[in-house]
C-alpha cells in the first residue's frame, strides 16, 4: 500500500481481545466448549430458563473489570486519531460484546453484536448502561414491566445490529481491515467479499489464517498485540 488510506473500515473479532483475558468463542478452549449456546445464547434458551442466562451473562458483564485494553486496542484508538486528523474518517465494526475498544479511545464504533454492558427490555425496547446484575425479578425502570429486562447482546437467530450502516461504510472505504475473526460467522465473514467487490484492497491481521484468507489482498499472521501497532505505525508513518 503506497498511497494513505483515506476512509478505512476495521472488522475486529474476539481474537483481538483475547490477550487482554476476555475468552474467545470457538477455541478449543472457548467459551463454547465449556457451554452449550443453545441453552444461553438464543431466544428459546432465555425462554426455558432465564435464570441461567442471566447468571451467564452476569458473570461476563462482572469480569470486564478485571480486563484491560491492550496493545492492539490502543492502537486502533490511535489509528482513528491520526486519520480523522488528516481529515479521513475510520469505522470500527465489532463482533465483541465488550467495552474495551472505547475505552482505548475508539469512537466511530459499532458494535453489531450488542454490548454486555447494557440492558435491553423486551416489551417496550428501552436500552440503558446496566453496571449491576440483571435478574428476573426486576422490572424495566420505563415500563415497569418485571421479567422483561434482558442482555443488550445479540443471540443465536438474531439479527445482528447496524448492518445498514456498516455496509454503506464498506461500500464507500477504500481499505477493509479484518482483525482476529475466524471468518466463519455470517453476516461478518461476508464483509470482506463486499469490500473487494466495491473495490478496496483488504488486509487480514490475525493470529491464523481464517476461513477466508484466501479473499484478502494482505496479510500479516501473529499476537495482535504485535502486529496490529507494527501496522498502524507504518500506516500513521508512511
Amino acid at each position: 500500500m503506497t498511497a494513505r488510506p483515506h476512509n478505512i473500515v476495521i472488522l475486529t473479532g474476539s481474537g483481538i481481545s483475547a490477550e487482554s483475558g476476555v475468552a474467545t468463542f470457538r477455541d478449543k478452549d472457548g467459551v463454547w466448549a465449556k457451554y452449550d449456546y443453545r441453552e444461553v445464547a438464543t431466544p428459546e434458551g432465555f425462554a426455558a430458563d432465564p435464570a441461567l442466562v442471566h447468571r451467564f451473562y452476569n458473570d461476563r458483564r462482572r469480569g470486564l473489570s478485571s480486563v484491560a485494553p491492550n496493545a492492539a486496542h490502543f492502537a486502533l484508538g490511535e489509528l482513528e486519531a491520526g486519520v480523522v486528523a488528516r481529515g479521513g474518517a475510520v469505522t470500527l465494526i465489532t463482533q465483541n460484546v465488550d467495552d474495551l475498544h472505547e475505552r482505548a479511545g475508539s469512537k466511530n464504533l459499532l458494535h453489531m453484536h450488542g454490548e454486555i454492558s447494557k440492558s435491553q427490555c423486551a416489551a417496550c425496547g428501552d436500552i440503558r448502561e446496566c453496571g449491576d446484575d440483571l435478574s428476573v425479578a426486576l422490572a424495566c425502570p420505563v415500563c415497569e414491566r418485571a421479567g422483561a429486562l434482558r442482555p443488550y447482546v445479540v443471540w443465536f437467530g438474531e439479527m445482528p445490529r447496524f448492518m445498514d450502516e456498516a455496509l454503506d461504510a464498506i461500500a464507500s472505504a477504500d481499505l477493509f481491515v479484518s482483525i482476529g475473526t475466524s471468518g466463519s460467522v455470517y453476516p461478518a465473514a461476508g464483509f470482506v467479499s463486499d469490500a473487494r467487490r466495491a473495490g478496496a484492497p483488504a488486509m487480514e491481521l490475525n493470529l491464523e489464517p481464517s476461513e477466508n484468507a484466501h479473499l484478502f489482498t494482505d496479510s500479516r499472521y501473529g499476537p495482535a498485540t504485535k502486529i496490529v501497532p507494527a501496522w498502524v505505525r507504518e500506516l500513521l508513518g508512511g
